[in-house]
């Protein structure tokens, strides 16, 4: 299978700068990392529409929200672990509490993050925004994808938390895939056993699905780019139709996607279930690439898992 490669990030530049160039309101406020995140490319063109308000994430996500009162549409962007770790409550509090139109970007998330290490790879960051009350979570898959999820959060009203990684991964959507918020999309069809992923994991479940076609399992992979709100119909839908769940993910198993899928499981269709993602564990320095395969992020991971729950 072979794709160009361009980091998700691109994507959201890309978005900021439609947007901006058609709302005024829009606006982008980074904490010292705008080269990394892709709103230098606003401070570039629209410095009229960028903030860098240093590293001070608390203070970042505040004036975001003091900028939404004002009738503004913040994107308040940085490093992942460094927005939702250190300004969780004023996420909470601040945002969350009174449903403030601000749009927070969790840059360089997951362990694909590499050569920082444990202190700046965001394995935790779904399971603590998905749990806050008017929160929208969002982790695409691609360049493509994050561009249109980007637009679209900024057409919607309230809090929305998109999430994606530094590397340059696979693009495998194109301009003409749809993407509605909460509404997952089937990447390929199967029978045997549905695979739920997003992020950089949606290619590798689409690697794994054609690997194991050779061996005569029939794999489905569904590319659930929204993790709240879920789409249960079409989970439900799949895992009736299989009888058998993987999930997939750049991020611990507890509390994330694969958690978020075993909820709506267990009240609505208990199905065998398996979770590929990061067992319970810190993140360590290496290459991306290393890490993603050590830690089992990867279509033989996938393919493990598949095996086991088919048994």
């Amino acid at each position: 299978m072979q794709h160009e490669l361009i980091p998700t990030r691109d994507g959201y530049g890309k978005a900021l700068l439609k947007l901006i160039e058609e709302d005024k309101r829009i606006i982008a406020l980074d904490a010292d990392v705008a080269k990394s995140t892709r709103t230098a490319w606003v401070a570039a063109k629209y410095p009229e529409s960028f903030i860098d308000m240093g590293i001070c994430e608390q203070d970042l996500v505040g004036t975001s929200a003091g900028l939404a009162i004002g009738g503004m549409i913040p994107f308040c962007t940085t490093y992942c672990v460094f927005l939702v770790g250190r300004a969780w409550d004023q996420i909470r509090t601040t945002v969350c509490y009174n449903n403030l139109n601000v749009k927070f970007a969790g840059a360089h998330a997951g362990i694909s993050v590499g050569p920082d290490g444990a202190t700046h790879q965001s394995l935790e960051d779904v399971a603590l925004m998905r749990v806050l009350p008017n929160m929208r979570v969002i982790v695409p898959c691609d360049s493509i994808e994050t561009e249109k999820a980007a637009i679209a959060a900024a057409k919607a009203e309230g809090p929305f938390f998109i999430r994606f990684g530094r590397e340059a991964v696979p693009v495998i959507t194109s301009e003409d895939t749809p993407f509605e918020i909460g509404k997952a999309n089937t990447m390929r069809d199967g029978d045997d056993v549905v695979v739920f992923a997003n992020g950089a994991l949606v290619y590798e479940a689409l690697v794994a699905a054609e690997r194991l076609e050779k061996e005569g399992v029939s794999v489905m992979v569904v590319n659930l780019h929204t993790v709240k709100p879920l789409d249960a119909e079409a989970i439900l839908a799949a895992a009736k139709k299989t009888g058998a769940v993987v999930t997939a993910e750049e991020h611990q198993i507890i509390g994330g996607t694969g958690s978020a899928v075993a909820e709506l499981l267990a009240q609505h269709c208990p199905t065998p279930m398996e979770m590929v993602g990061v067992r319970d564990v810190f993140g360590e320095s290496g290459t991306g690439e290393e890490l993603m395969k050590k830690h089992g992020l990867s279509a033989d991971g996938i393919i493990a898992a598949v095996k086991k729950v088919k048994k």
